[in-house]
């Protein structure tokens, strides 16, 4: 059918190309010949007359049929002018769009032929210019003219879509008819030229579901109640022809993907009528026990389920709230349970949808219920006291073994186990409190004292005898109550001021008491003076019934000098039973004021002075002496920084000079090797030493006649020498300055010596034993075996 219909198609475009190339034909040789421009007669200056050029062209619009595949050029037209005798004179030339290269034309006949074959769609008409020329002087015979080359249509070019797919959406259940999409298909066929561009939408595949109307595309539901839990997505394929759709049109086609949308068409539903669920007595409020779900085929919010108990006898110990997303109703534990009391409950639960869509509501209700059966699992549970906590009290006081109250627990479970009593210890560190582990009597221990400590807070454990992993606690609160053991105090320690110019009766001070016993036992105060002094020749009392008193004076005219302080004794009773008393001492001072009663001065000392200086004469005085003390403490240290001599070295020790002489003797023996001069001082080779230790003021010259030779061996007369040196030098310090010689003999059996005093120092130390030592120590015992001989050389 395809081949036949294609044999057909050529069959139509060749004729309609035959009768077109007729028409012109006999269009060309039927046209009048059109007038010259110049073909008028026009008088010009002078009169004289011009006449213009006839032009006698064959003249109309030309046309050519496109995709034309024929083997010769096809012919547009032929061009012809009057003035054309056809002895070949006249050359015809075509100048414009497409000129020499699709179009071309016979410069003799005029004849026009397209080379090439043309597309409408690309280009529909081509503007030409032709002009008739002398072929020999190529002179314009006649003014250049433009005419137009059509491209006449032919259904070549088949109905194109848009998109190549379509995507839709469609509320499930809707009417007949409901629009869903329009679909629209273009064609590049010349519109005003037959019917190439005359579309017809048709539906290939989707039927009997959708149908699309043929002039618009428009597609529509074709049946009613469409189901998306039954079927949720169409694939419907869309036809466009062209030609009106008769036979031999083009055609097109695109594919359309339906989607029906939700709506809450469906009730949810329980997949079954009962649920059976467990819970332990043993969980605490907020446990989960089960889970429920009801099923509704809805999505989104179409299927969004809400869960509630409705009835049964467990709604007060049970609760359901939604898990929206398992959509999934959780039941969960309200209060706590008792396996003992009742061991099961019953609960009716609802599902029900929390969007319903009016136009539905004929398929509801658009819920369901659902019994659920919970039964209780016993457990081991802890003991239980009867109250949840426990208030005593107790009086302050109270002897050792004092019954304070009693606790109970008791084992909830059948088996009813014994109870062991026992008191944290945690919360009674002074141990003021015993518990009876059998009974749960409390009682104290020690003597309480409620100023001390007026609650005690407890914590009292219950353990089962044979569990003892089982255990419960209770919070015990114990009130110390007061008892009247605290006797009344002054508030503050008083000190009272009188004025020596007091009137008589005049208040001069207000006292107020305290007592650390409670109110009860405490205030109203009483005050009063003791019964010996009730008469008192100086002061009187005076109770304000407010828990205060003024102490007033009873006489006038009191002297500092006779007598500067009063102490008054002040017995304070308080209000307990029975009431307990106290005397407090009130000190008073006795002062000079001035005349608008202002306290001046207390002391008794200060009142003589002003007898004869002014305070300000004082003041002068004091001021006067300070400042001679410093005038003289400056002109000391003045002078005694200049008499005092500059210590050159302050770290160094001006009173132990220590020289050290690392050499080393042969002994007795060796006579040569020693030298005595190494004993000295370089510096004093003249018999001169500086000292280092101060800048002295003079420099002293040593006497010659007490040097000893430098080679000198004798070292009783070298160390006499420097004895008396030292004493007879005015810088030398009021002090000693030892100088220690420290020398070692080979082979000496004695060690060794250090430390040598000066002769002219008392030592208790007896050298009579260096007679003893032998010859190598003869030269030492002779110098300190005889005090008095070292004695009168000094």
């Amino acid at each position: 059918p395809k081949m036949k219909e294609h044999h057909c198609l050529h069959a139509a475009l060749l004729c309609l190309g035959v009768l077109c190339y007729s028409q012109a034909l006999a269009t060309e040789r039927l046209s009048p010949t059109r007038p010259s421009l110049h073909g008028h007669l026009e008088k010009g200056k002078e009169g004289q007359v011009l006449h213009r050029s006839k032009r006698g062209w064959v003249w109309n619009q030309f046309f050519v049929i496109e995709e034309y595949t024929g083997p010769d050029p096809v012919l547009v037209g032929r061009l012809h002018s009057d003035i054309d005798s056809g002895d070949g004179n006249i050359k015809y030339i075509l100048s414009g769009e497409g000129a020499g290269i699709i179009f071309v034309i016979d410069d003799k006949s005029g004849n026009i032929h397209a080379t090439k074959t043309l597309d409408r769609e690309e280009r529909a008409q081509y503007t030409l210019t032709a002009q008739a020329v002398d072929r020999n002087t190529n002179r314009p015979l006649e003014p250049p003219s433009e005419f137009i080359v059509k491209v006449q249509d032919i259904n070549d070019n088949p109905p194109e879509f848009l998109h190549e797919n379509y995507h839709a959406n469609v509320p499930e259940r809707s009417n007949v008819g409901t629009s869903v999409i329009q679909v629209t298909a273009s064609d590049a066929d010349d519109p005003t030229y037959g019917n190439s561009a005359k579309l017809v939408y048709s539906i290939l595949e989707g039927q009997p579901y959708f149908s699309v109307e043929a002039q618009t595309g428009i597609i529509r539901t074709a049946l009613p109640n469409m189901d998306r839990e039954a079927k949720e997505e169409y694939h419907v394929v869309i036809q466009a022809k062209d030609m009106g759709g008769h036979m031999g049109g083009l055609s097109g086609t695109t594919k359309v993907t339906i989607t029906l949308t939700d709506v809450n068409d469906n009730p949810p539903k329980f997949p079954q009528s009962v649920y059976q669920m467990s819970v332990s007595e043993a969980a605490v409020p907020g446990e989960e026990v089960g889970r429920v779900k009801a099923k509704d085929p809805d999505i989104g919010e179409n299927g969004l389920v809400a869960y509630s108990i409705i009835d049964g006898d467990g709604m007060d110990m049970f609760e359901i709230t939604t898990d929206y997303e398992t959509q999934e109703g959780v039941v969960k534990l309200k209060k706590t349970l008792d396996y003992e009391t009742k061991k099961s409950y019953s609960l009716k639960v609802e599902a029900a949808n929390v969007h319903i869509d009016p136009k539905f509501i004929s398929n509801g209700p658009f819920k369901d219920t659902v019994t659920v059966k919970i039964a209780v699992e016993d457990a081991d549970e802890p003991p239980v006291f009867l109250k949840p906590s426990y208030i005593f009290e107790v009086q302050e006081n109270a002897a050792s073994g004092t019954v304070v109250g009693k606790v109970h627990a008791k084992d909830p479970d059948a088996a009813n186990s014994a109870i062991r009593y026992s008191i944290d210890r945690h919360t009674d560190l002074e141990r003021y409190f015993v518990i009876n582990a059998e009974d749960g009597n409390i009682k104290t221990i020690k003597t309480l004292d409620r100023e001390e400590m007026a609650w005690h807070n407890i914590s009292v454990f219950a353990v089962e005898v044979h569990k003892q992993h089982q255990e419960a606690k209770v919070p015990v609160a114990i009130k110390v109550v007061d008892v009247n053991d605290n006797a009344p105090k002054f508030a503050a320690a008083y000190e009272a001021f009188v004025c020596e110019n007091a009137r008589s009766n005049q208040q001069f001070i207000t006292i107020s008491a305290d007592d650390k016993d409670d109110s009860a036992n405490g205030p109203r105060f009483i005050f009063s003076l003791p019964p010996e002094i009730i008469h008192n020749p100086n002061f009187t009392l005076r109770d304000n019934r407010d828990n205060t008193a003024s102490v007033l004076v009873r006489r006038e005219g009191f002297s500092r000098q006779k007598q500067d302080l009063y102490l008054l004794p002040i017995v304070i009773s308080d209000g307990g039973v029975p009431p307990l008393s106290s005397t407090n001492t009130l000190s008073i001072r006795v002062c000079g004021c001035d005349g608008s009663g202002s306290l001046l001065s207390c002391n008794a000392e200060a009142y003589v002075l002003n007898a004869g200086l002014s305070t300000g004469a004082l003041i002068a005085i004091l001021a006067c002496i300070v400042i001679l003390l410093v005038i003289v403490v400056l002109f000391v240290t003045l002078k005694r920084q200049k008499k005092e001599p500059l210590i050159v070295f302050e770290e160094e020790d001006v009173r132990e000079n220590i020289i050290t002489y690392d050499d080393e003797g042969g002994g007795e023996e060796d006579t040569e090797a020693f030298d005595i001069a190494t004993l000295q001082n370089p510096d004093g080779i003249n018999g001169f030493m500086p000292r280092k230790d101060i800048k002295p003021e003079y420099q002293y010259l040593p006497r010659p006649g007490l040097r000893p030779a430098p080679n000198s061996v004798d070292v009783d007369d070298f160390i006499n020498t420097r004895i008396q040196e030292a004493d007879n030098d005015p810088t030398a310090p009021p002090y000693d300055s030892i100088q220690i010689y420290g020398y070692e003999g080979r082979g000496s059996v004695a060690g060794s010596l250090s430390s040598l005093e000066s002769a002219t120092t008392d030592s208790d130390l007896d050298y009579d034993y260096l007679q003893n030592w032998g010859p190598r120590f003869k030269k030492l015992a002779d110098l300190y075996g005889s005090k008095d001989t070292f004695d009168d050389d000094s």
